[in-house]
């Protein structure tokens, strides 16, 4: 089973997406399997990271705007402005795609695990993940 989710982003930040995956896979009705979540774009990415206290958020944010920072004077792909070079880096260094075992018909988080689309462009916009859930 494939579904296409379509989400608005404000822009930059961790914004969990737990819920509607696990909605795809309740409506799989598959007991067993895995699924594997991919988001289709070169500026943004996917993580699982700590869902209950938000200032975890916050630290992998600013952390990931320290490790890559605007306006490096050797970037050259700045066509769409100063975020644009450093949304490509981020996403290269964080990862497209996240795989979740299916056991009991859920997704076989951790207690505080949750899955977040990780926005790395400042302006809002819709972002497309495709959930794939397989034997």
């Amino acid at each position: 089973m494939i579904k296409e989710l379509k989400l608005s982003v404000p822009g930059p930040g961790l914004m969990e997406i737990t819920a509607e995956v696990a909605a795809v896979v309740q409506s799989s009705g598959l007991e067993e399997g895995l699924c594997t979540v991919f988001v289709q774009h070169t500026s943004a990415s996917l993580t699982i990271q700590e869902n209950a206290d938000p200032s975890a958020k916050l630290d992998l944010q600013r952390w990931l705007d320290r490790l890559v920072p605007e306006n490096d004077r050797l970037f050259t792909h700045t066509a769409e402005g100063p975020d644009d070079i450093p949304s490509h880096i981020k996403a290269a260094l964080t990862a497209t795609s996240v795989g979740i075992p299916i056991v009991g018909g859920r997704l076989a988080l951790g207690t505080w695990q949750g899955v977040y689309l990780w926005e790395h462009r400042h302006k809002s916009r819709t972002r497309r993940i495709v959930v794939h859930i397989g034997v």
